[in-house]
């Protein structure tokens, strides 16, 4: 289990944003999100203030980033607010859980339900982030 602030990775961060809720790492192409323990992860209270931030800094809806959800707490979503994330007219090029119980791998398999994109599930946050360079072409090299 690491954290992002820990990894190889996060001197390639473009800027970081810290909310009450949690970290959001932004790099080229993709976002690291570290959600904090005992957060039930919901579209009003978090989802719409992190997507309007990311969307103003990436100057994007999304349709060119990869979300990367390091689950290193136990927090809980609303696997049904994605509709909302869609519903206004949000898109991702892909999303990636990295999952280190079996209870993040069950959360990440009912999310993958509402997501309309690429999603994938890993073990590990290196391999997370090499997959989302894959997919979003970054250049940026570890």
């Amino acid at each position: 289990m690491g954290k992002f602030k820990e990894s190889e990775f996060f001197h390639e961060a473009i800027h970081e944003i810290n909310y009450p809720f949690g970290d959001f790492y932004l790099l080229d192409g993709f976002v690291v999100a570290e959600v904090y323990e005992g957060i039930t992860f919901n579209w009003e209270d978090h989802g719409k203030k992190v997507v309007e931030d990311i969307t103003y800094l990436y100057d994007s809806y999304g349709q060119d980033l990869i979300l990367i959800a390091n689950r290193i707490n136990p927090y809980s979503t609303k696997p049904t607010d994605w509709k909302k994330f869609f519903q206004h007219r949000y898109t991702l090029k892909g999303y990636a859980v990295v999952s280190y119980s079996k209870y993040g791998n069950s959360i990440a398999l009912i999310e993958k339900w509402f997501i309309r994109t690429r999603t994938k599930r890993f073990k590990s946050l290196g391999n997370a982030i090499e997959w989302a360079k894959g997919v979003s072409g970054s250049r940026m090299v570890s």
